[in-house]
């Protein structure tokens, strides 16, 4: 496990990072103290996701969902190598929100502007080591790595609706205008005293074949609940199970997860980036993008390409459960 903290200031917890580490960074959150509310930190960044939410739905989802979902960790020069090209499950922890920033690598980003304007007393700062340290500590001393995959599989299974969504978006947006065009309603509607050409028509998307990627997240789920119903037997009793259990292989095959999302070829012309699921966009700077190498084709309009980036990352999740059923099978083993 990585962990970077890039910038910290006052305010609310703020978290990015490999899904597989999600509860357990959920957990850790849940143990710190909020300097200013006295609230834990988890608490805090909930309430304040709730009030920020601009949906009906995302407020649900925050009041029920047992665990905060992470930010994907982006094109942060400290995490990159890590999670980008080595596969190693990474965290980005940080607190923010109270100063409104602007500072941030300008010649006033300085130790008097944190002493005057930013955390001056540097509470934040000690919360800030406080998560982390406690992060590092569980990490350390945990007989069984605490890599959980109930939240991963919910995320990637999000991940991959909002790909399809978005084909299927653009299919209808093509198949709108050029019907629009058929129909002269630009020429109807444009001013006469402008200059103005018409829109060319588009070749309309193809359906998409995006079936090897649903049975791959269909697996993925089934894997990762079989995995966490082991892992609640074993941990019963007060561990008393793993306690006299030898976890080498287990914690070999945990430790291996985030590998498994990576493929030797790497991304469509950027082979340094070897995670399918999640890489800062070609052209987005630090933003990071889902399933990247579907996503960039299609907004690219390459359909057969996004079509073979599709079987390719199925077939990465599909390895993904593998290495999930392995685990459960050696833990149950083990414990027994």
């Amino acid at each position: 496990m990585y962990i970077n903290s890039d910038s910290n200031s006052r305010g609310y917890l703020e978290l990015e990072g490999s899904h597989t580490l999600e509860h357990f960074i959920n957990d850790v959150a849940r143990d710190i103290q909020d300097p200013e509310t006295k609230l834990s930190v988890w608490k805090r960044a909930q309430m304040r996701g709730i009030a920020d939410a601009t949906s009906a739905e995302e407020r649900r989802e925050l009041l029920e969902r047992h665990d905060m979902r992470l930010d994907m960790l982006g094109g942060g020069s400290d995490h990159a190598p890590f999670i980008n090209f080595a596969g190693i499950a990474s965290l980005g922890i940080g607190y923010g929100g109270e100063d409104h920033g602007g500072i941030y690598h300008s010649i006033y980003d300085d130790f008097y502007w944190y002493t005057h304007f930013s955390d001056y007393d540097f509470v934040y700062g000690r919360a800030l080591c406080q998560t982390g340290g406690t992060a590092m500590m569980r990490m350390a001393d945990a007989d069984l790595l605490p890599f959980q995959f109930a939240d991963f599989a919910d995320d990637v299974k999000m991940y991959v609706k909002e790909v399809e969504k978005f084909a299927g978006q653009q299919r209808d947006e093509i198949q709108e205008k050029n019907q629009k065009i058929a129909e002269g309603l630009y020429e109807a509607t444009a001013d006469p005293r402008e200059t103005w050409v018409t829109p060319k028509t588009e070749e309309v998307p193809p359906h998409l074949n995006f079936a090897p990627l649903d049975n791959a997240v269909e697996d993925l789920t089934h894997s990762s609940a079989e995995y966490q119903k082991v892992l609640e037997r074993v941990g019963a009793n007060g561990g008393a199970a793993l306690a006299r259990a030898s976890l080498q292989e287990v914690n070999e095959l945990l430790m291996q997860s985030e590998r498994k999302l990576t493929t030797p070829e790497g991304l469509p012309g950027r082979f340094w980036y070897k995670h399918e699921l999640y890489a800062p966009g070609a052209y987005t700077g630090y933003a990071a993008k889902a399933i990247p190498a579907v996503r960039e084709n299609l907004e690219q309009k390459k359909w057969k390409e996004a079509e073979q980036a599709a079987a390719r990352v199925a077939q990465v999740l599909e390895n993904e459960s593998a290495l999930i059923n392995t685990a459960a099978a050696k833990l149950s083993a083990v414990a027994k």
